[in-house]
């Protein structure tokens, strides 16, 4: 799941591949900001078929919380 998180997050921010860790905080080594965190949710949707409320997405501050997020709803999902 963090290589499909990772390559999501390349493309639609145009980041540093090597910022891209499970402990990457989203704002201060991505460079996410509150549009980008719309649009990286969307692109999670259209990839990944999850997506998150807005009170979940302001709970979510790395990489790894998202690739755990993701894992939880799929473990659900089986």
């Amino acid at each position: 799941m963090f290589e499909k998180v990772r390559e999501i997050i390349i493309s639609n921010l145009s980041c540093d591949a090597q910022r891209v860790t499970m402990d990457a905080d989203l704002v201060e080594d991505v460079g996410l900001d509150s549009l980008d965190a719309v649009d990286l949710n969307v692109a999670l949707e259209e990839t990944l078929g999850f997506a998150m409320t807005d009170e979940e997405l302001k709970e979510i501050k790395t990489v790894g919380d998202i690739v755990r997020y993701l894992e939880a709803l799929e473990s659900k999902a089986e």
